[in-house]
């Protein structure tokens, strides 16, 4: 047996009444941005002569749209970047050892559907940083889980969760995101103990969840980080296995960009 549409609950309202009861039905129904617009968009919709269902269709589409816009929002804030870095402002043509076509298939995202890793090796300078920020950024707005983090602030904080008898809680939490971001990693000597509690967090999202990772030095000079040669060489094992490794290089583009600009500016102040 087939339900009968509801009946209009109300006929005849006048514009006033109508204008109130769209606004009080957002609110219950949590819909701000049709609240927000729904005006101008009446108004639109009258101009252009579009059907009523051409109209709701407008409504709902802008609706999703913009909860997309402010969960991307939501994700990129809660993966803690610290500072805004995207694809577009990134140089290629400073950098010639980056192959745009590689960056660009990477934004896709389905490297971290796969739980794979990613290397980002290079001088400071070099734009690996702003790779991982910018990549991760992307990642954030396909919907994917992200944590961005520096490595010796991440070790630190894994040991003072062993000594306050919360790593098993912390390393979950740490898993539980779809790309974990570590930048400067190879900056400074990690202790054993330090090394060991690191590679506790990789084992936990091997071949399950996506490790980025920047780092200044190539995985020759990595015992200078992990002085235990045979843990150095089980976390470069876990951070390569099935992933990208992009070599960024030895020149530094920003400082080219910095002198650039210091040559235009003498230039014009002789001129």
């Amino acid at each position: 047996m087939t339900t009968p549409a509801p009946a209009p609950r109300h006929r005849g309202l006048t514009e006033q009444a109508a204008q109130s009861a769209v606004d009080a039905s957002c609110r219950m129904l949590r819909l701000p941005t049709i609240r927000k617009h729904f005006e101008e968009m009446a108004e639109r919709a009258t101009h252009e002569q579009m059907s009523y269902l051409g109209f709701l269709a407008e409504l709902l589409m802008a609706e999703c749209d913009d909860r997309a816009r402010r969960r991307s929002e939501r994700r990129i804030k809660a993966a803690a970047f610290p500072r805004d870095k995207s694809l577009r402002e990134f140089d290629f043509d400073a950098n010639p050892h980056i192959d745009p076509a590689l960056i660009h298939t990477l934004a896709t995202g389905e490297w971290v559907k796969r739980g794979q890793p990613l290397c980002l090796i290079g001088d400071s300078g070099t734009g690996k940083s702003h790779l991982l920020i910018a990549l991760g950024t992307e990642a954030a707005m396909k919907g994917h889980r992200v944590r961005y983090t520096l490595a010796t602030k991440l070790v630190n904080e894994l040991v003072e969760a062993a000594d306050d008898k919360q790593l098993t809680k912390t390393i979950a939490r740490y898993g539980r995101v779809d790309l974990l971001c570590i930048d400067e990693l190879g900056y400074m000597e990690l202790d054993r103990r330090g090394a060991e509690l690191l590679f506790q967090v990789l084992t936990e999202r091997e071949e399950k969840a996506s490790v980025a990772i920047a780092s200044n030095e190539s995985f020759g000079g990595w015992t200078k980080t992990f002085t235990d040669p045979r843990l150095c060489a089980a976390i470069v094992d876990r951070l390569t296995f099935g992933g990208n490794i992009i070599e960024t290089g030895t020149h530094s583009y920003r400082l080219s960009q910095t002198q650039a600009r210091a040559q235009r500016n003498n230039t014009l102040t002789a001129g």
